[in-house]
């Protein structure tokens, strides 16, 4: 079992008058994670149940806010976990009285979409809680248990079929068959029961032309036009598809100068694993042999960053940016006022620079460019050691 990245950081935040709450799409490893840690903390001694929120009998108990009712269900426990709190009507409002009658209680809650999708009259967690996002398997935590040659070999694999939990193991064809029971509707079944979303056809649709366009600016006009569905309703479905951690909007970085795209007219969208962005369009070709790997292989840079500065312990504000004179920056984080620079160049032949209004404007010099040959060294932890990079047998690459 892959131990995750952000296992330590959740561990080490229990016992701190906080709620956990751990989001994540489906099928991400929430459940795995969760029941890793009562592992460990039933080891120490403490004692722990497991609340799985997609059992009726389970989700109807936690609907209550009689504090009586609730002290019968939670009493004598260390730490309540509860699995797909998001099924919970008023999930807040039961968490809060938890968190308030029974503070010697750890509480850790888990949903693949955001808490405020079925909490919709409850108290929030302001000032009670603490968030984490789980991703998609991350290559630093798949390097950790292949090695680096592996790892590294593996790219054009990661690229076709994703960093899912739930694939790692399998066959292409049963990867594939999992990546498309994903789409068809496991990834979106929260809009459906929460927001009342009638029309599952057109959030597939919307998907399917946003898959399209990665790498890419994306209007909401246009793909009103292109759905034929009022760009009011794009704009929410977008929205809802974030809250469900299926996709993730960057803004444009701006600080109004002349000719600067301005951050609140536009944005890119990338997908949280760009193995779900293929299954989309049916399209597990060999990077080689296609003509989209440039917005593959952006999208997958800026998630593994995303993933990389999560483990870092950093909070990073993240943009692109672009100019009218044609000027632009794949991905930008900004950390405590500093800038730090990235362009995403699939192969290895090609080259970038930062544009000079750019680094005039705002004094940054260095520009990171990430290609199919030094990925590993910048999304990886570092450059491997020497022992990790040792070629493996014929045995181990046919396992």
């Amino acid at each position: 079992m892959i131990k995750r990245d952000i296992f330590s950081k959740i561990n080490g935040s229990l016992f701190q008058d906080r709620v956990i709450l751990i989001f994540g799409t489906r099928r991400v490893g929430k459940t795995t994670l969760l029941r890793q840690i009562i592992a460990e903390n039933e080891s120490l001694g403490k004692r722990c149940v497991y609340l799985n929120c997609d059992l009726l009998s389970v989700k109807q108990a936690l609907e209550t806010t009689n504090e009586q009712l609730l002290k019968q269900y939670v009493d004598g426990f260390d730490i309540i976990a509860i699995d797909e709190a998001q099924n919970v009507i008023n999930i807040g409002r039961t968490l809060k009285i938890i968190h308030d009658v029974f503070p010697e209680i750890q509480v850790i809650a888990t949903g693949s979409s955001s808490f405020d999708l079925a909490n919709k009259t409850g108290e929030p967690l302001v000032g009670r809680s603490r968030s984490f996002i789980l991703y998609p398997f991350s290559v630093n935590e798949l390097k950790d248990v292949q090695g680096a040659f592996i790892a590294d070999a593996s790219l054009d694999n990661f690229l076709r079929l994703g960093m899912y939990p739930c694939i790692h193991g399998m066959t292409e064809d049963e990867a594939r068959d999992e990546l498309e029971n994903l789409v068809n509707g496991y990834l979106y079944k929260d809009i459906l029961v929460f927001e009342n979303v009638r029309r599952s056809d057109q959030i597939l649709k919307l998907l399917q032309c946003l898959a399209l366009q990665i790498g890419s600016e994306v209007s909401f006009n246009e793909l009103s036009k292109r759905l034929e569905i009022n760009a009011n309703t794009v704009k929410k479905y977008v929205d809802l598809l974030e809250k469900c951690y299926v996709i993730f909007a960057l803004p444009a970085f701006s600080r109004n100068l002349r000719n600067e795209i301005a951050g609140n007219r536009t944005r890119k969208i990338f997908f949280y694993d760009v193995g779900i962005r293929n299954a989309l369009l049916g399209i597990y070709q060999s990077m080689d042999l296609r003509n989209d790997v440039g917005g593959i292989w952006e999208n997958f840079c800026v998630v593994e960053l995303m993933k990389k500065a999560q483990r870092e312990g950093r909070r990073c504000r993240r943009y692109f940016w672009r100019n009218y004179d044609g000027g632009e920056i794949d991905f930008i984080e900004e950390e405590d006022g500093r800038l730090k620079t990235y362009e995403f160049k699939y192969s290895p032949n090609k080259r970038a620079k930062l544009p000079k209004i750019f680094e005039e404007t705002y004094g940054v010099s260095d520009l990171t460019i990430i290609n199919k040959e030094n990925w590993l060294q910048f999304l990886g932890n570092g450059l491997p050691s020497e022992a990790m990079m040792t070629k493996p047998g014929k045995e181990e690459l046919e396992e």
